[in-house]
């Protein structure tokens, strides 16, 4: 899969291990690995149902977004690179058909 980020700061951050484990933690780092690891050997978000980190869409104000499980209440939240988003029929996402995913932060939105 296609990885963005939605600016060069997030993406500088996210891709130094160092300030990864400095901001969110050894633990969040750790996961976080794996869980890119894993998005960016998919062909497909499809894919992504079936490994672990609980990928799921998301609602209301963060509507358009998914996110994947990290460690203590982060996620790692994200949207499709794709224009237009691929959808059903029936308007749902067509997960299969998203082949790019831009990250937009790790948050706790649970707070």
């Amino acid at each position: 899969m296609d990885i963005l980020f939605a600016d060069e700061k997030l993406k500088r951050l996210l891709n130094t291990e160092r300030v990864l484990k400095r901001d969110y933690g050894i633990a969040n780092a750790k996961v976080f690995a794996r869980r890119m690891s894993d998005l960016r050997a998919v062909p497909c978000l499809k894919v992504m149902d079936s490994l672990p980190g609980g990928c799921k869409e998301l609602k209301l104000d963060r509507k358009g977004q998914l996110s994947l499980q990290l460690h203590g209440g982060y996620r790692l939240v994200f949207e499709p690179a794709h224009d237009p988003v691929p959808r059903k029929p029936d308007g749902g996402l067509d997960w299969s058909a998203v082949t790019g995913i831009r990250i937009l932060e790790i948050v706790d939105y649970h707070d």
